[in-house]
C-alpha cells in the first residue's frame, strides 16, 4: 500500500464507521422505543423489569462505542505505521 493510497482511502473508512456506529445507535433507540411502548413506566421501581431492559440497552450502547473506538484507533495506528515506513522508504530510495 502506498502513502497516496492509504492517505486516499482514510476518508472512506472513516465515513464507514461512523455510519455503522449511527446505524448501531439508532437500532438501540428503536429497540428502547419499543421497551417502552411494551413496558409502560407502571412505577415497577428501580428494580422492574423495564429499568432492567434499559440499562442493558445502555450497556449494550456503550460496548458498542466502545468497540467503534477501537476499531478506528486500530485503523489510525495501521495508518500512521503504514505512512511512516513509506516515509523512510521513499527518503532511503532518494538516497
Amino acid at each position: 500500500m502506498t502513502a497516496t493510497k492509504a492517505t486516499d482511502d482514510s476518508p472512506r473508512l472513516i465515513d464507514a464507521i461512523e455510519r455503522a456506529e449511527t446505524t448501531s445507535l439508532e437500532a438501540v433507540r428503536k429497540f428502547l422505543d419499543t421497551v417502552n411502548d411494551s413496558f409502560p413506566d407502571l412505577g415497577q421501581g428501580e428494580d422492574g423489569p423495564r429499568r432492567k431492559i434499559i440499562d442493558a440497552a445502555f450497556t449494550m450502547t456503550e460496548n458498542l462505542v466502545a468497540a467503534s473506538n477501537r476499531v478506528a484507533q486500530n485503523i489510525l495506528d495501521i495508518t500512521e505505521k503504514t505512512l511512516d515506513e513509506a516515509d523512510k522508504d521513499a527518503k532511503a530510495s532518494t538516497k
